[in-house]
Parts: structure tokens; C-alpha cells; sequence
């Protein structure tokens, strides 16, 4: 189970510490996703966040991409639990542009305040997940911890139920989220009819064993 820890403290590196810890992180890449130091100090590499959200998502199609209106070619659906994605990003970009280019790159419509980005830790058997906040910056955290996912890993959720920001939500995506809360009731009442009707032709066939003469 995952316990909450505090944010540690950012470590401001120089620009030799950056390039000592980047020939490190590169050492011990084993999936060629390398960083990349730039003669401006600042340095490019690869993040993989993975995807644990609980509620739907809208989805554009290409025709619609671009409009401000809601559009018909937008879909709401349930996206597979733990699919990870895999992100080029820069030293300056922060936990929003994340979110916001994560989004972008699979077509998502909805607002990105609706999502939070969580660091996971391993530390002595035990998983430590924390909440960023928008100004932090992944790319260093994750130059920091080392290539391992063991060390460090990126998980894209929604923000919990209490801070839900449902001014965020259009019109057209409040409706999708009924029709799917709808089918899946409607689901759920007939899987309890079926078991209800399987237990009453058990209970009646057994009555008629009691039941019959001899």
C-alpha cells in the first residue's frame, strides 16, 4: 500500500555537477533513452508516466482537433489501466507542460487541471508516492534518482474526489460520464438478475426432488 511522504527540496546542480550526474544516468541506461546535455546548460531526455486513471476520458478525433466547440467526434471512454507512455522532454519543463504534452500527443480533450502527476519511490520494502506540484521539474527529478524505475517512477491521476474541479468539465463530457455511469448500472443490474435467477432454478429444482412422489 502506498504511504504519502513529504517533497523533498530541490538541489539547484551546476552546470558541471548536471554533466557529471548526466554521463552517470547515461552509463547506466539500459533502453537508449539517453539525456542529452545542450551548450546552454540546459538538458533533454525521455520520462515514462503511467496511466492509472479511475474515470473516463474524452478523446478527439482528427476532424476535430482544433475547434473550441464540442464536437460529435469526441469520445468518452475508459482508458486500460497501466498503460505506460513515454515522453521527450527538456530540464525546463515543468509538471503542467507534462500533463499538458501528455494530453496533447494521445488526443485527450479534457481539461489538464482535472490531472495531477504523483513521483512513486521504493525505499526498504515500502512504495512512497507524492503529489507534484505544478512548477516542479521531471526531468531533473528523474536525473537525479538514475534510470531505474524502481527508484523513481511517473504516475498520471486524477485529482482525488475532493478537489475535483468540476467548472473544468464541459457540458457534452458531464453527459458522457452519465450515459457510462448508466450503462455500467444497467450492467451491474443484470448480472445481479442472472445470478438471482440461476439460485431460484437451483432452489426449484430441488424443491421438485423433495417434492416428487416415491
Amino acid at each position: 500500500k502506498d504511504v504519502q511522504k513529504e517533497r523533498e527540496p530541490h538541489v539547484y546542480l551546476s552546470k558541471e555537477e548536471v554533466k557529471e550526474k548526466i554521463q552517470s544516468y547515461n552509463s547506466s541506461v539500459t533502453d537508449k533513452l539517453k539525456m542529452t546535455l545542450n551548450a546552454n546548460g540546459i538538458y533533454t531526455g525521455f520520462i515514462k508516466v503511467q496511466m492509472e486513471l479511475c474515470r473516463p476520458i474524452t478523446v478527439q478525433s482528427s476532424q476535430s482537433q482544433g475547434r473550441c466547440a464540442p464536437s460529435s467526434q469526441e469520445t468518452a471512454f475508459y482508458l486500460p489501466d497501466g498503460c505506460v507512455n513515454t515522453l521527450h522532454i527538456s530540464s525546463t519543463n515543468t509538471v503542467r507542460e507534462v500533463i499538458e504534452a501528455l494530453l496533447k500527443k494521445f488526443f485527450v480533450a479534457d481539461n489538464p487541471a482535472k490531472f495531477a502527476l504523483y513521483k512513486r519511490c521504493h525505499k526498504e520494502d515500502q512504495v512512497y508516492t507524492c503529489k507534484l506540484s505544478d512548477r516542479e521539474h521531471p526531468l531533473y527529478l528523474r536525473l537525479v534518482a538514475g534510470p531505474k524505475t524502481e527508484m523513481l517512477s511517473f504516475v498520471l491521476r486524477e485529482h482525488e474526489t475532493g478537489e475535483v474541479m468540476w467548472e473544468a468539465f464541459s457540458i457534452p463530457e458531464l453527459q458522457n460520464f452519465l450515459r457510462i455511469l448508466d450503462k455500467e448500472e444497467s450492467d451491474q443490474l443484470q448480472i445481479l438478475k442472472n445470478r438471482y435467477a440461476a439460485y431460484r432454478g437451483k432452489l426449484e429444482e430441488a424443491l421438485r426432488g423433495v417434492l416428487k412422489p416415491g
